[in-house]
């Protein structure tokens, strides 16, 4: 009888709203990193190798911002999931590692 009643207390719990507050917080980030990136590339004044750096440290932050506010990566129970994102992305880089020294060779 006890198992059933905590049962049904987890049922009827509701997941935590965030609220639109976070999500236009987001959103506004992430619309500000775009406009960044593209006045960084309309400049034309900043060194191409400088802006190079630039945009790859701004798709960094956008992924992340995108990870932890859009898919929810931030919140409790996404092990398995960034588990995954982590293992893909240590293939990309160790083939494109591999492809490296293969070119070179």
């Amino acid at each position: 009888m006890a198992s059933n009643h905590s049962a049904t207390e987890q049922s009827t719990k509701r997941h935590k709203v965030e609220g639109t507050k976070k999500h236009i917080i987001a959103f506004l980030f992430s619309v500000l990193l775009t406009f960044i990136a593209f006045a960084t590339v309309i400049s034309g004044e900043i060194n191409k190798d400088f802006i190079y750096i630039i945009l790859i440290g701004l798709a960094i932050l956008q992924v992340f911002v995108q990870m932890a506010f859009w898919m929810h990566m931030k919140d409790r129970g996404h092990m398995f999931a960034i588990i995954g994102i982590l293992t893909g992305v240590f293939v990309v880089f160790s083939c494109v590692i591999m492809a490296e020294y293969w070119a070179w060779w």
